[in-house]
């Protein structure tokens, strides 16, 4: 196994293609494909299926990739420093449910640290890929909530994948929506009189299960129902449908404004917000900070 041979892999992923990755390494087709098939005939397992449309990471082969990555990255902060001495930036990446929490955390990390040695990367997606990001080293972690419904099934994949979730805090249930919803002005609200609104629900894309929803209660008879993409659109649902969603309270005025409020669900329902990281991994520095700003926010919220 070298250092070629794992950069092979890394390029052949992003471009799911042979051929491609061939142009983008300025070698020959039939080299790269040689020098892959020999490390996969060494390791004992196909890193990739091989179609007429182009190639797909096999199980084995993703959780390959992820080590593959890593030891290509340390090796090029070693090189930066050591070798070649030139400024060699490392790199810091979070995947996160839709919390603007999480963001906020992440901008005064950025604040803290700089940009001039760090090279800083926030993804807000699906359940699914947060965990998948996490796993495949993409991210080094991801904040995403577990409760009683989707417990059993997130720790199986957390199990599987080779990741550890660590709790943070303890959550109610609110109700996030526009202060121009009629419901806005009340001290607790129940999911029969938010029934004359539509209940706005990120999508999860191929993986739409209830257990990968980022809301609680996913499984209930919602009467009006609004899937979206992003957060954005989300609060544009809110003021032009008078829509709500269900969040944890914690909410981040800085970002998304001071036209939106949350109200407490009359429910026994929790939440528990948490990170994932690999189990083989020491958190850096950033990401203890990061975990440190996370929960520092939540107290001064929910005080």
């Amino acid at each position: 196994m070298t250092l070629i041979q794992l950069k092979y892999i890394i390029t052949a992923s992003e471009e799911s293609s042979f051929n491609e990755a061939a142009k983008k390494l300025y070698i020959a087709q039939p080299s790269l494909s040689s020098a892959i098939h020999a490390l996969e005939k060494e390791v004992g397992f196909d890193i990739f299926l091989r179609s007429k449309t182009g190639i797909t990471l096999t199980a084995k082969g993703e959780e390959f990739l992820g080590y593959a990555r890593s030891v290509v990255e340390q090796y090029e902060i070693l090189d930066a420093k050591y070798i070649s001495q030139t400024n060699h930036k490392k790199h810091f990446s979070v995947s996160m449910q839709h919390y603007t929490f999480a963001v906020n955390a992440f901008m005064e990390i950025v604040k803290q640290y700089g940009m001039s040695e760090f090279e800083f990367e926030a993804i807000e997606t699906k359940t699914h890929e947060v965990i998948d990001n996490v796993r495949l080293q993409k991210s080094e972690i991801g904040v995403l909530y577990i409760n009683d419904f989707n417990r059993s099934v997130l720790e199986k994949l957390f199990r599987d994948g080779g990741l550890e979730f660590t709790p943070l805090f303890d959550c109610s249930i609110y109700a996030y929506m526009s202060k121009e919803n009629p419901l806005a002005v009340k001290d607790i609200v129940t999911l029969e009189e938010l029934s004359d609104h539509p209940c706005l629900s990120f999508n999860q894309g191929e993986q739409n299960s209830f257990y990968f929803a980022e809301e609680v209660l996913s499984t209930y008879p919602y009467k009006q129902m609004i899937k979206a993409n992003d957060r954005a659109t989300m609060l544009n649902l809110m003021v032009g449908l008078n829509g709500y969603t269900l969040c944890s309270g914690i909410i981040c005025e800085e970002l998304n404004g001071d036209d939106y409020c949350a109200v407490k669900l009359d429910t026994d329902e929790k939440m528990t917000i948490g990170y994932i990281r690999r189990k083989d991994s020491v958190l850096s520095e950033l990401a203890e900070r990061y975990i440190e700003k996370i929960f520092a926010y939540k107290e001064k919220v929910l005080k």
